[in-house]
């Protein structure tokens, strides 16, 4: 999917730091905990608790926190449809990584299991 390049640069610039309150209110309104939260994180990223709290302490934009992560192999198991963008035709890497990011939030923030949420390996 096309996204304007403008779209690309805001998202690009948002910081992690800015949006992390949104996720954890989120998760936290359905009785889904931090942790978590934190469990999707690491498993699309491959950060930790230390790190993504470093990310949050240095203001750090999606930019640098996708470009320090170590994405999942799995990633691209993440399809549907977050913020009126499906996910698999969006031609932006970065833009693709973000929404992969708040996909999963939302599917933890629905109550989808766990096991469903951190996707399988391809059979």
């Amino acid at each position: 999917m096309k996204v304007s390049a403008e779209h690309n640069e805001r998202m690009a610039k948002l910081t992690f730091a800015s949006v992390y309150p949104h996720y954890v209110s989120k998760v936290e309104k359905i009785g889904r905990s931090k942790q978590e939260l934190h469990q999707v994180i690491e498993w699309l990223t491959g950060f930790g608790n230390k790190k993504i709290q470093e990310l949050i302490d240095d203001n750090a934009t999606f930019e640098t926190f996708f470009k320090e992560a170590t994405l999942n192999p799995n990633a691209d198991l993440i399809k549907g449809v977050i913020c009126g963008y499906r996910i698999e035709d969006i031609d932006n890497p970065l833009t693709q990584q973000v929404r992969y990011l708040d996909k999963l939030v939302d599917e933890l923030g629905k109550g989808r299991k766990m096991e469903k949420i951190l996707r399988e390996e391809k059979k």
